[in-house]
């Protein structure tokens, strides 16, 4: 996938976790493709490999139909099996550069970086797309950062030489600050699976980030 393709199906991503819903999963994230949603990111710590790799399957052909991404987070294995687009790792996780030594061609790496320095090197560890922040404080994440704020996105937006997106505290409201701080997209939780119609909800964010982006 080349490098504006990939920019733009960052734009509106959800990040799908079990914890943040007291609805099925599967049918947000059904609910947030229709209303717009990009790209998914599978997010569930809690399941085991096996319950992880079901509904990452059946998540990965919800997101075919509609031509989003399909992530999983942290667990390279199940990305694999379950024949996700791709991965994300954290600086805890299996170094980008190495994970890239076991993937196939054309299978997508996003990094997390903690430090400006881990951000420069984003690049360099072979990583595709980066997810920046928290931007503002977040309450979806117990071992969450500072947040950044818009500066601090400024500043690793301008030292990330891949696209990126904003992560933490993202809502309706804000995402243009987002967009308009140079971010490719906005990963969202609770500003989707933690509304009573998550449908109109992405389709409200994915109206604002793409005249956000329009606008630049």
């Amino acid at each position: 996938m080349d490098e504006a393709t990939l920019r733009e199906r960052l734009a509106v991503y959800l990040v799908a976790d079990p914890e943040a819903t007291s609805r099925p999963l599967l049918d947000d994230v059904q609910a947030a493709l229709d209303g717009g949603a990009t790209c998914v990111q599978l997010r569930a710590k809690r399941l085991d490999g096996y319950d992880l790799w079901r509904l990452a399957t059946t998540m990965k052909f919800l997101c075919a139909q509609f031509g989003a991404l399909f992530f999983v987070n942290d667990r390279l294995d199940v990305a694999l099996a379950a024949g996700a687009d791709g991965v994300h790792l954290g600086t805890s996780d299996l170094p980008p550069d190495v994970a890239r030594t076991l993937t196939p061609p054309g299978f997508l790496i996003g990094f997390s970086p903690k430090t400006l320095d881990d951000v420069t090197a984003t690049a360099r560890l072979g990583a595709d797309y980066a997810g920046l922040g928290p931007v503002f404080p977040t309450g979806s994440k117990a071992d969450a950062q500072s947040p950044i704020g818009l500066d601090g996105l400024r500043a690793q937006v301008a030292a990330c030489r891949v696209p990126t997106v904003g992560i933490g505290g993202i809502t309706i409201a804000n995402a243009p600050e987002v967009i308009g701080a140079g971010a490719d997209g906005v990963a969202v939780i609770s500003a989707i699976l933690g509304t009573e119609d998550p449908a109109a909800a992405t389709e409200a964010l994915a109206r604002e980030v793409n005249t956000a982006l329009a606008a630049r």
